[in-house]
């Protein structure tokens, strides 16, 4: 059963500004001044002030003094370490807890994957990344290993998703968040070894496509445009 407390402001603003950077909204190299981003997401410069200096803690973000933050950048290498770590931990630690998963849970986690869907039909990209980071600590709350939590969670802030959109732009990304209910069909059949695998084939998703929007049908643009201007 899920207990874990309703976020606070200051934790829904810090949910919203780190998925908004994950996503791309918020430009890496970009400068970005609290009253803006308190008008952006609606809610009053205080909340956003604390929740941007918590993300420079964290690294996502560098404070400018007098102008605002700056959107850390992210090299690819980064991006495939991260990808790799996740590999290591994620997978193996959902398979290890299949069995701790109670019948009565699966329909809240099939609630909160149904918010990635309902997101991703929308195309709001924050509410996405908001929910798709939910579903996957919900999922590991069953190792009751708060430090291994954390670590995903950091790990996932890490990451960049900017290929959303151009999921989103060609009507995919609704495809992508269904591999959510996958994740559950696998968990509630005790799966271990398929859910495993399928984990790693979406985290993988996420380190590949989701993060450039680099289908093959755009490398293969590519490679065309390089012809033709050879």
């Amino acid at each position: 059963m899920d207990t874990r407390k309703r976020p606070t402001l200051r934790e829904h603003v810090l949910d919203a500004l780190r998925a908004a950077i994950i996503s791309g909204e918020l430009e890496p190299g970009e400068l970005y001044s609290a009253p803006w981003l308190s008008e952006r997401f609606g809610v009053s410069p205080t909340p956003v002030r604390e929740a941007m200096l918590n993300l420079v803690k964290q690294g996502l973000v560098t404070s400018v003094p007098n102008k605002g933050f700056r959107v850390t950048e992210t090299s690819d290498h980064d991006l495939d370490s991260i990808a790799r770590i996740r590999m290591l931990l994620e997978p193996p630690s959902v398979r290890s807890i299949i069995g701790e998963i109670p019948d009565a849970d699966i329909p809240g986690l099939r609630a909160q994957a149904d918010k990635i869907v309902d997101a991703a039909k929308r195309g709001d990209l924050v509410e996405y990344v908001d929910a798709d980071q939910r579903f996957h600590l919900m999922l590991l709350d069953y190792c009751h290993n708060p430090r291994l939590s954390q670590i995903v969670s950091d790990l996932r802030a890490q990451t960049r998703l900017f290929g959303l959109a151009s999921l989103v732009e060609r009507g995919e990304l609704e495809k992508s968040a269904q591999e959510h209910h996958t994740i559950i069909d696998l968990i509630e059949r005790k799966q271990g070894e398929d859910v495993e695998l399928f984990l790693r084939r979406h985290i993988g998703h996420v380190r590949g496509i989701w993060a450039s929007g680099n289908t093959v049908e755009n490398r293969v643009e590519s490679r065309r445009k390089s012809d033709r201007q050879e």
